[in-house]
């Protein structure tokens, strides 16, 4: 007589246990690095907003008087707001040259992110 036996045999089940632990251990492993890149990218975007808006901010203010860039708010400086210091540097006469960098920490250090443009005065 035949017995029919189903089931799983303990190599079967020892070999599906340490194709899941691999498995497992790959997800912790990149849990981390994704961690780092998002944090990363949400301090690159504050930081390309802030130069952004602050560009916007001064090209309005060139023009918002006449002879243009007349304004005595339009002037470059340093700020820091969260965790981000932005530096404003204006130079040349007409065309005037704005040029602003943006940093903010990182795991590996520093990074920076400068921004240039033109103002017609």
């Amino acid at each position: 007589m035949k017995q029919d036996r189903s089931g799983f045999t303990l190599v079967e089940v020892l070999v599906a246990v340490m194709v899941l632990s691999v498995g497992i251990t790959a997800l912790v492993g990149s849990a981390g690095v994704v961690t780092r890149m998002i944090g990363r990218g949400e301090m690159g975007t504050r930081a390309a907003q802030m130069a952004s808006l602050t560009l916007e901010d001064l090209r309005l203010k060139a023009y918002s008087t006449t002879p243009r860039c007349t304004s005595a708010l339009f002037v470059g400086g340093t700020t820091t707001s969260r965790g981000i210091t932005q530096t404003v540097v204006l130079t040349g006469t007409s065309p005037r040259t704005i040029i602003d960098s943006v940093s903010y920490g990182t795991v590996k250090g520093t990074h920076v992110d400068v921004i240039t443009t033109q103002v017609g005065c």
